[in-house]
């Protein structure tokens, strides 16, 4: 059996264990907020679908690393691994498994259905929830199959006995496919895949040392994300996760592609451009894309100029004119899709219709009214504007260089001259023009502009974020609010994109220190808690999805300027 070191140990329970490139992977969730006892083969086609539950004939102890899952007992043990994105191994000795449909009933539009195939002598279930074949091919052992062809409410599995050495190879597949080799050796297949993590975290994170525990972790979070293109995803895309989070939304993306600019360019440029492909007529983004669905009920905030001013600063390789217009024609329509869509008639400043529409859901801002011209948004667009007059005069387009810089100009004014009260920024009904203050993280987010804002105004929102730091971080509500809820979503707990942001605007306005306290502490979070997809503001505990890429690659975007700002060593 194997024994190399495989990648970085993880907990099954938090982090699922899948393949770059692969639609489906290895974990107890089994939906939002549940776990099974059992780990289950889980697709993510057509939705978040467990197919087959695997269960060992005794109880084990599970390891888990990048490129080898295994069961452990004291009579023996069960190991995993992949041949590809499609394929996964399963070898045992000592233990038994049974491989089985996750849901017992099949009706005539659900459920799994299991046959033994005379032309290979494989099983194969079949699945209506994703559509997808999934074949057992035995490659040593003497397998036992029950349910086979069984309709209605039934039993259907595969069974590998725990008193004889067996392996099998289970592949998710569409119609049909070749038998599956037998020749692939196991060992060899784990060593192929812990060579290509290990190449990958190389490119991610050359700089990695012991001062950053998390990077390997980390950048296994976004390695085993990865899916090929399929379905509305023409692209490789990075999911948000490999739990129920299986989505690409409309600003996480970007910190992704932050992260992945110096090691993947391709694979960074891929995921910036994921929801622009699906673009509507006037030019808003999808709320999300997934698989099998793309939704437009909400949009997200526009951070995409500060995104690519980032990441053109960050890339390996630097973009071509063609790459340069298309992503200015596409920027420019996700711009005035705000000007043209969500401006009031006689108002400057662009408004949001619901909390989800900012990616802040339930934020105090939106309290009073949902539908409010806000100073994040201000703020983004305002930077995306100025995006956009450079990217115009960089391809010779003066005109456009003047309307840009015009609009921006009198959103900046705008939002000093209406939303500054002096103290904090407010929000504005977009209906009835009614001011309102809140208590949200929200509300300080101008500091995105960096040196961009008079200094009264800077020093008061570096004053107000003071009031949001816990020892771990940034809450989006105070602490001390009596909004605050522990596990609230924008509604106290820590967040990723927020931190990203802000500790940018503070260092770009001149607060160097206390740009450096933010990513410290944010770094110490991800190394004590993992990749949460927030995390609780006074105790620092992971909440709802376990496995959250936008986390993992905030980590790493903050890890890495880190590293940059150090001074070197000096010679010895």
């Amino acid at each position: 059996m194997t024994d190399v070191r495989t990648g970085p140990t993880f907990s099954i329970q938090e982090i699922p264990f899948s393949y770059h490139g692969s639609w489906f992977s290895i974990s107890p969730v089994v939906a939002a907020h549940t776990q099974a006892s059992e780990l289950h083969l889980v697709s993510h086609q057509t939705g978040m679908h467990p197919v087959l539950r695997l269960t060992p004939s005794v109880d084990t102890t599970v390891t888990a690393s990048a490129a080898l899952l295994t069961w452990r007992h004291r009579t023996g043990l069960i190991e995993a691994t992949y041949d590809g994105r499609n394929t996964m191994r399963l070898r045992g000795r000592g233990i038994g498994l049974r491989i089985a449909a996750a849901r017992d009933t099949l009706t005539p539009f659900s459920g799994t259905y299991l046959f033994h195939d005379p032309v290979d002598d494989s099983y194969v279930f079949t699945s209506y929830e994703t559509g997808r074949r999934y074949r057992v091919t035995s490659l040593r052992g003497d397998p036992r199959a029950v349910g086979v062809e069984a309709l209605g409410t039934a039993a259907r599995a595969v069974e590998l006995p725990a008193d004889q050495p067996w392996e099998v190879a289970v592949e998710e597949y569409e119609s049909a496919r070749r038998r599956y080799p037998g020749d692939r050796d196991f060992d060899q297949l784990v060593r192929s895949t812990t060579a290509e993590f290990a190449s990958f975290v190389d490119r991610l994170a050359p700089w990695r040392s012991s001062e950053t525990p998390a990077a390997e972790l980390a950048a296994y979070v976004l390695w085993s994300a990865t899916v090929a293109p399929g379905g509305f995803l023409a692209r490789p895309a990075v999911l948000m996760s490999k739990h129920w989070m299986n989505k690409v939304w409309s600003w996480d993306h970007c910190f992704n592609a932050l992260a992945l600019a110096e090691a993947d360019a391709e694979l960074a440029w891929h995921q910036v451009q994921l929801p622009f492909d699906h673009q509507d007529p006037t030019g808003a983004l999808p709320d999300s894309v997934a698989h099998s669905e793309v939704l437009h009920n909400y949009v997200k905030p526009p951070v995409h100029g500060w995104a690519l001013r980032q990441l053109r600063q960050r890339l390996s390789r630097p973009l071509s004119r063609d790459e340069l217009s298309d992503m200015y024609r596409r920027l420019a329509r996700w711009t005035t899709f705000w000007l043209d869509q969500r401006r009031v008639s006689g108002h400057h400043l662009p408004h949001y219709q619901h909390g989800n529409d900012s990616g802040w859901d339930n934020a105090t801002t939106f309290d009073g009214d949902r539908t409010v011209e806000t100073p994040d948004l201000a703020a983004l667009l305002l930077l995306q504007l100025r995006q956009l007059a450079d990217l115009a005069g960089e391809l010779g387009l003066p005109e456009e260089v003047g309307q840009w810089s015009r609009t921006a100009s009198q959103i900046r004014a705008e939002l000093l001259g209406t939303l500054w009260d002096g103290q904090r920024f407010v929000a504005r009904s977009a209906r009835t023009g009614q001011l309102r203050s809140s208590t949200s993280l929200l509300d300080l987010m101008p500091i995105v502009l960096g040196a961009d804002l008079p200094a009264d105004v800077s020093a008061g929102l570096a004053g107000g974020l003071k009031r949001h730091l816990t020892a771990h971080g940034l809450a989006t509500e105070p602490v001390d609010s009596p909004h605050y809820a522990a596990d609230g979503y924008w509604r106290g707990p820590i967040w990723a994109p927020a931190t990203v942001l802000i500790e940018d605007g503070l260092r770009r306005a001149g607060h160097i220190g206390f740009a450096d306290d933010i990513s410290h502490r944010f770094r110490a979070l991800c190394e004590k808690s993992g990749f949460a997809e927030n995390f609780d503001a006074e105790t620092g505990a992971g909440l709802r999805d376990r496995a959250y890429t936008w986390t993992a690659s905030s980590y790493l975007i903050l890890a890495a300027a880190h590293h940059r700002r150090r001074p070197p060593h000096p010679p010895r």
